[in-house]
């Protein structure tokens, strides 16, 4: 049971869009995590949840496609009955941090009349409101706040969420795929707070500008875009024509990756959104032990950290 008075950070899922293996590939790592080899472990798509109450209430940061799973396979999230009789969950609120099908798809999963708050930059908001798939959510019981980017807003339950800006991408289904270059889009890292401790989830980051690390080193823990180990790496496995600039991913390798890059954090730093062709879920892979060397952790659905 979370520590009433800590800020909690679970891990609902650690994978990039598709999961880890992903349903229609056999990869070599896929292959591996189809065959259950124990040395890749397999990972739903990223999304995080905090608590500052003991676990009483939770805000999930990130709408996977895979969040009933996720809410099955984490009994700090499952309902009970008030004193009442009346069903109640404890996901209080859902911040979403972009609008990628990754990140919002699983809002429609919450669709049973359960009171939630969803929280968002405009920007996302309106992407969700011009698709009317979203108005399942019954907005008498689901209200949408919109964000102001770096103004911190008050969750309640003891928890404070900041949006941060970030480099980033449009979402696929609203880009034109024939581009050779990215088109810039509403992306953002969630900051959040409690108990004096802070957390930042940042699962998708096209370049670490020393803005992005000046917002970064806020963090006592961090959760950052770990989808590629190297540029080229889709494209290399044969499974992809784009590099991860072109995705809106920086690289975990390279002078100007993740690695190089916010090897200075003073916090304690998680790879999370991590893609199937990424060599670090291999546990004995040269790469996983390049970054653990660095000082990072490789994330895993049901990771608990308590700040």
């Amino acid at each position: 049971m979370p520590d009433r008075g800590r800020l909690t950070a679970l891990v609902l899922g650690s994978a990039a869009g598709g999961g880890f293996p992903q349903w229609n590939c056999a990869c070599r790592l896929c292959s591996l995590a189809w065959s259950g080899d124990p040395s890749v472990r397999p990972g739903t798509q990223a999304s995080v949840g905090f608590s500052a109450d003991g676990g009483a209430h939770w805000l999930i940061v990130g709408a996977s496609p895979d969040l009933r799973q996720q809410i099955l396979a984490c009994p700090q999230l499952h309902p009970h009955l008030d004193r009442h009789g009346q069903r109640v969950s404890p996901i209080a609120a859902v911040a979403v941090v972009n609008a990628d099908v990754d990140g919002i798809a699983g809002l429609i999963v919450l669709r049973e009349r359960q009171r939630l708050t969803i929280l968002g930059a405009r920007p996302v908001l309106d992407i969700l409101g011009a698709n009317p798939v979203f108005d399942v959510l019954d907005p008498g019981v689901v209200e949408r706040i919109a964000l102001t980017p770096d103004e911190a807003f008050d969750v309640g339950h003891g928890l404070r969420l900041t949006l941060l800006p970030m480099p980033g991408k449009i979402p696929l289904y609203l880009e034109d795929r024939g581009a050779a270059t990215a088109q810039a889009g509403p992306t953002y890292a969630a900051l959040v707070e409690a108990h004096g401790r802070r957390a930042i989830f940042a699962p998708a980051c096209a370049q670490i500008t020393p803005d992005v690390h000046a917002r970064l080193a806020r963090a006592d823990l961090l959760f950052f875009d770990g989808t590629l180990f190297t540029d080229d790496e889709m494209i290399a496995a044969g499974v992809g024509t784009k590099t991860g600039a072109r995705m809106g991913h920086v690289a975990m390798s390279g002078p100007d990756g993740s690695l190089a890059r916010l090897s200075d954090l003073p916090g304690r730093r998680i790879y999370v959104h991590i893609n199937n062709t990424n060599p670090v879920h291999r546990v004995d892979s040269p790469e996983r032990a390049a970054v653990e060397a660095a000082g990072f952790a490789v994330g895993h659905d049901g990771m608990e950290i308590v700040l």
